[in-house]
């Protein structure tokens, strides 16, 4: 059994967890200042109240994990995106101090709506700068990070910082869609079909700029026969465009949601197989960045305890606010 390559799987989980769990109440708060009434905020608000502190287990599993895992990878990424990761961390405190104090205030509520806003949009645009520098390939000189402080910072980054912005707020429309009624459900599902279109505009051009970005990229998606084995990837994105639009245009309220986790799963999985076996492109494996074995299998055991029971407690949040959330209900009133 190869312990770099199980790690990685289970890294990889944690992120798409993190991804589309914490995806979509960012999405909310992206949002929040299209949603009209103040209630309907508010409505929108309780919709992740309960869960979005748990959602964000899964960045802490995914960091600490590359930290303790693959260790030579973290000490060579981190100083590549220390500046949208700061930005982020703050972000997300903005965010969750803006859930307690916004219900405590009639006079100030219009300031944590505004934090919560920028706060969901700094995040969402900052984990998707992260993702674009990883994309193109980092300045390696040995074992270190060799490139300068705004390396990050590039038209293509800016680009999937944006496509991240827009994909999330297509996971906070649909789970509105999924968990409202009246008004505040066919405002989100007109932003569903704009976010939507938007996401798969996005989704084009990122994949389309990613072969010239590095030949390995090229060779994986359009080379004969490599061509075969990655062709699912883009034909089931295909599936569930059309399953979201469909369930949109027939209004439908679970499906819109379900479809737009597979987009970010599918487009997810793309990633995956420009990556692999490349923890950071060009050059460096999970092979070369794993921890020493010993470490790798102790990790494992608490691993094999904490992720089940991570999977448990979220599965049954969200099994006990289950259902629509109706205006003037909530936890805090």
């Amino acid at each position: 059994m190869d312990l770099a390559v199980l790690w990685a799987f289970i890294i990889a989980f944690a992120v798409i967890a993190y991804v589309i769990l914490d995806g979509f109440d960012l999405g909310t708060g992206i949002l929040f200042p299209l949603l009209g009434r103040h209630e309907n905020r508010d409505t929108a608000m309780n919709t992740v109240a309960p869960i979005w502190d748990g959602n964000e287990t899964w960045l802490i599993l995914g960091g600490g994990g590359l930290f303790a895992v693959f260790p030579l990878a973290y000490a060579i990424i981190m100083p590549a995106i220390y500046a949208p990761i700061i930005a982020m961390l703050l972000a997300l405190i903005f965010r969750g101090v803006a859930f307690e104090f916004r219900f405590r205030t009639v006079r100030g509520r219009w300031m944590w709506d505004v934090s919560f806003f920028i706060g969901s949009v700094v995040a969402a645009l900052s984990q998707g700068i992260a993702l674009g520098t990883l994309v193109q390939g980092i300045d390696v000189d040995g074992r270190a990070y060799a490139g300068g402080w705004f390396d990050w910072l590039t038209p293509f980054s800016l680009m999937t910082g944006v496509a991240v912005v827009v994909g999330y707020a297509l996971l906070g429309a649909t789970w509105l869609v999924m968990k409202t009624e009246g008004e505040l459900h066919d405002i989100a599902n007109r932003f569903a079909w704009i976010t939507g279109i938007g996401t798969l505009v996005l989704i084009g051009l990122v994949s389309l700029w990613m072969p010239f970005l590095d030949a390995e990229f090229y060779v994986r998606w359009f080379t004969f026969p490599l061509i075969f084995y990655v062709a699912p990837v883009p034909i089931m994105l295909a599936f569930a465009a059309f399953s979201l639009f469909s369930s949109l245009a027939r209004g439908k309220h679970v499906r819109p949601f379900l479809s737009a986790l597979t987009i970010f799963v599918l487009a997810f999985a793309g990633l995956g197989i420009n990556f692999y076996p490349n923890i950071i492109p060009p050059d460096i494996t999970i092979w070369d960045a794993a921890a020493p074995d010993a470490s790798l299998i102790f990790l494992l055991v608490g691993a094999s305890v904490l992720i089940p029971m991570i999977l448990i407690y979220t599965g049954y949040a969200y099994w006990v606010f289950r259902g629509k959330v109706v205006e003037g209900e909530g936890y805090h009133h």
